[in-house]
């Protein structure tokens, strides 16, 4: 897909399609209405006839309007004019690009960008509408043997802006395209299967990765290095399976040299059975997204390294399989850790921890600046923010404070919950320094108070994904989430835009 910017009077432009906004009720947007005027009132006749009102994710296709240039007008429902947020703003981008897919033509210029979106600049609102229109796109059907293409596919998109914001408007397309390629990376690998996407495969993307510039370098311990290390907890999570386990490391050297880098740890369980601790069966084949977190930080530095960030990122992966066989940890095992903490391991279903806890110790060689764990980690998770918000846990308000904002910018949230000490207690062991789970109450919470023991060093951070990284159902697949947050996250530190 190529993205592209103009600055033209929306009838006047050659293209196979104009997308232009339309509010509640029957409300012509600014750009609509210049439209209009040139056409001698064909859209306010269409709207007069009650053709649409203007209702959130409405569309209607016009062909060959009398007195403009286009193939066609495409009219995108965008709610209440004082109600069009963020939000808003994304149906009505992801509407209009599935009905111009639809509809024939291979190119098209929308003004949406030009319209006032609540809580948002100029930079967001065409960057957003870069990722949005590529997420709509995206079809997980790369190992299907027939694809179910649109006959003459949407291939050039052009976001159209007043003439003194060009200059802007190039920065945020280029930027929204290299953020949307790094969450396509992320739902790629996401929707991938377990015995395609192993431990080993997430090591050679990461490989690959770094083969695509100078500023990346790839790194990968295999398990006798990591014994040698003494990373007794995330080697227990690996005991049950055939495929060994790998730790990656991708470095990402855009800052000055020697600077303190980002380091983002994803947790990379290619597959999770539950272990000893089995999973029920229904819905198991989703625990191949067990490994979303690993996936979203390649995603965010193949965005980072494409948009030349001027920062210091390494991205750290611990990847393996949590299976059951007759060498698997069983319920009950005391493991010591590269730290030299030592875990009950009362549930082999928390795992996740497990290796993550191992590869925050080992970030301490970075001499980081802060560190951020993304995991799908807990299904409290889920139950308390459902799939809206990811959940955060922080032993740093201004780190906490940072995300949050980050997420809100780009469309993708945050919502911080406390690890205040009382948790604590709930992790004490009679046989060990503590248990690798907390009881049914505050799952979410007692889980980061386990990492938590193993970022007293430096300044931390902690993303539950288990809401937000993929869907169930008839959409089931990746969303590449919290790529774009993290992308954020790490511009604002580089000084932004």
């Amino acid at each position: 897909m190529k993205f592209t910017v103009k600055s033209e009077h929306p009838a006047s432009v050659k293209t196979g399609c104009v997308i232009l906004g339309v509010f509640e009720r029957r409300k012509l947007s600014e750009p609509a209405n210049r439209f209009d005027k040139t056409t001698r009132g064909l859209l306010a006749r269409l709207l007069a006839d009650g053709d649409m009102d203007g209702k959130s994710g409405q569309t209607l296709l016009v062909h060959h309007p009398h007195g403009a240039k286009c193939e066609r007008v495409l009219l995108v429902g965008c709610g209440k004019a004082a109600d069009f947020n963020k939000r808003v703003f994304g149906q009505a981008v992801a509407s209009a690009t599935l009905a111009v897919n639809a509809s024939g033509a291979s190119d098209a210029v929308s003004y949406l960008a030009e319209l006032e979106v609540k809580g948002s600049d100029q930079y967001h609102c065409i960057r957003a509408h870069v990722e949005l229109t590529q997420s709509a796109l995206y079809k997980p059907d790369e190992l299907k043997s027939k694809k179910d293409h649109a006959s003459r596919p949407l291939r050039r998109m052009a976001v159209n802006v007043a003439k003194n914001d060009m200059n802007i408007a190039h920065t945020a397309v280029a930027d929204g395209h290299a953020i949307a390629g790094g969450v396509e990376l992320a739902r790629s690998l996401g929707d991938l299967p377990a015995n395609i996407c192993t431990p080993s495969h997430l090591a050679k993307t990461a490989r690959d990765l770094a083969t695509t510039s100078t500023r990346l370098k790839a790194s990968v311990l295999d398990e006798p290095a990591m014994k040698k290390l003494g990373m007794g907890a995330l080697l227990s999570v690996s005991r049950g399976s055939e495929e060994p386990a790998k730790l990656i490391s991708l470095e990402y050297s855009g800052g000055n040299k020697g600077g303190k880098p980002v380091v983002l740890v994803g947790k990379g369980v290619t597959f999770d059975s539950g272990g000893i601790s089995i999973k029920p069966s229904a819905a198991m084949d989703e625990m191949k997204y067990d490994m979303c977190g690993a996936a979203s930080v390649l995603g965010t530095l193949k965005a980072c390294s494409e948009m030349a960030l001027p920062i210091n990122v390494v991205g750290v992966i611990p990847a393996t399989e949590n299976l059951p066989d007759g060498l698997a940890s069983k319920p009950g095992d005391i493991v010591t850790s590269m730290s030299g903490q030592t875990i009950e391991v009362l549930n082999t279903d928390a795992e996740g921890r497990l290796i993550l806890c191992d590869a925050l110790t080992w970030s301490e060689k970075f001499n980081p600046a802060v560190v951020i764990d993304i995991a799908t980690l807990t299904g409290a998770c889920v139950i308390a923010l459902g799939s809206h918000a990811a959940g955060l846990l922080s032993n740093d308000d201004k780190l906490a404070g940072a995300l949050l904002a980050a997420g809100e910018a780009a469309g993708d949230r945050a919502w911080q919950m406390p690890l205040w000490e009382d948790y604590q207690p709930q992790l004490d062991s009679n046989f060990a320094d503590m248990a690798n789970i907390g009881g049914r109450e505050a799952g979410t919470i007692t889980a980061a108070c386990f990492l938590s023991r193993f970022t007293t060093k430096y300044h931390w951070a902690h993303l539950d994904i288990a809401g937000v990284a993929w869907k169930g159902g008839k959409e089931k697949g990746a969303t590449g989430r919290p790529v774009s947050l993290l992308t954020q996250f790490l511009l604002d530190r580089a000084g932004g835009r």
